[in-house]
């Protein structure tokens, strides 16, 4: 959520920046700014009355030592009409307080100085390639090679659950735990804390990271209990801060957690989501960093380098993408996207996206530090996928296939798999 202080105080960059994202944003500022007003005159109104019931009550107690007891009765009437009016200013303050604030949730993050201008992701920035993208002939997609080897069954799965559930069985069972635990420890090397939080969050920490109210259509939601199945391990992982005041020698935190993931993705049919391009349940390492605002695009390029060297050791064609303004999420000030290129399919996969939210979500849940002058400040938040399964796989499986049927593992994983080829 954008500060309303700065909101205040930059009213015409803040709309300015939006359009970037291509959201008319001067309605809901003007709103905002009305209410801030309004509640700025409720706030005068309370003060007076409070300063006028503190001068009543130093009154009344004069009064009654002097004996003037019917004054002092008189006196204590007029305190009870202020106590009542003030009652009423707070409740329209309260109303006021919830108006802004239902407003400022509605309006995206600044996008950063440097995200470019566009509609969709065609128009997002290529910023580095690395790999050989060259198409060797009969090379198969992973939905063919997956029933050809008897690695998935998707059908078993839209039988236990619907579309989007895939089963996966015997060496492909094992290598999704290998690349998970891959995963893991290359994180662990690199000074990450390795937490196992929840698959269900409520509502306050799906607040909290933005996925609601923006993104509540995409999420399963398990009415009876209010909860909600994540979509990211960022959501459990960075709330485990909420309401918190850190020590600037604490700083950064930096974790990563495994999680399941589980996303609706309504609306998503054809061959661009067949097979494993698109699940509605798939498993996910995620990195996340909680750093000072002059740290953070520092580290948002460290967590970069990071993902790059992942995909390096898998040995797969890749290329790091800035996300443009359309195609940027609300949540987040910078994003680059990675892509995998997938040699069966003869398309770009997109594997990973990490972003720095500068102090958007951290602005929504109350995550500050102290400073060493002992002044609290709003923390950053980073995150980034490091890495999601299913388009890796359908990668590793479509771009290491041979002639003779077999497809190799990359010498990275083969220490966690425990065979060299499927």
């Amino acid at each position: 959520m954008i500060h309303l202080n700065f909101l205040r105080e930059n009213p015409d960059y803040v709309i300015e920046r939006l359009k970037i994202k291509n959201f008319d944003a001067y309605e809901y500022v003007q709103h905002i700014l009305s209410y801030d007003k309004q509640r700025r005159k409720f706030q005068k109104q309370l003060d007076d009355n409070f300063a006028e019931q503190n001068k009543i009550a130093k009154e009344i107690g004069k009064l009654y030592k002097e004996g003037k007891k019917s004054e002092a009765e008189t006196l204590k009437e007029k305190a009870s009409q202020l106590k009542e009016e003030a009652k009423k200013i707070e409740e329209n303050f309260t109303l006021n307080e919830k108006a802004t604030t239902e407003t400022l949730i509605l309006l995206p993050n600044i996008p950063h100085e440097s995200v470019p201008q566009g509609k969709s992701a065609e128009d997002n920035e290529i910023v580095f390639t690395e790999g050989d993208t060259t198409i060797s002939p009969n090379l198969l997609p992973h939905w063919d090679l997956c029933e050809k080897l008897s690695l998935i069954d998707f059908e078993i799965g839209a039988k236990l659950t619907g579309s989007g559930f895939p089963v996966y069985i015997g060496k492909m069972a094992k290598l999704q735990r290998a690349i998970i635990n891959f995963f893991l420890d290359n994180a662990l090397t690199e000074g990450y804390i390795e937490v196992q939080t929840p698959y269900v969050v409520n509502e306050e920490s799906a607040y909290a990271t933005g996925q609601l109210p923006d993104k509540d259509s995409q999420m399963y939601h398990v009415e009876k209990d209010n909860l909600f199945l994540i979509p990211t391990a960022e959501v459990p992982v960075t709330n485990i801060y909420r309401n918190n005041i850190l020590k600037a020698e604490e700083l950064p935190i930096k974790h990563c957690a495994y999680s399941a993931c589980f996303r609706r993705e309504a609306g998503s049919y054809g061959k661009d989501v067949r097979g494993l391009n698109r699940l509605h349940q798939f498993d996910k390492v995620e990195i996340v960093q909680i750093t000072k605002p002059e740290d953070s695009y520092d580290t948002l390029e460290e967590m970069k380098t990071y993902v790059t060297s992942l995909l390096r050791k898998l040995e797969l064609p890749f290329r790091i993408l800035r996300l443009c303004g359309g195609d940027i999420s609300f949540t987040s000030a910078l994003t680059f996207d990675f892509e995998v290129f997938s040699k069966g399919q003869q398309r770009w996969l997109e594997v990973s996206s990490v972003s720095n939210f500068e102090n958007f979500q951290a602005n929504r849940m109350k995550l500050r530090y102290k400073d060493n002058n002992g002044k609290t400040h709003l923390l950053h938040t980073l995150n980034g996928s490091a890495l999601a399964l299913p388009r890796i796989i359908a990668a590793l499986l479509e771009n290491n296939q041979t002639t003779e049927g077999k497809i190799h593992i990359p010498k990275s994983l083969q220490p966690y798999t425990g065979f060299d080829y499927i």
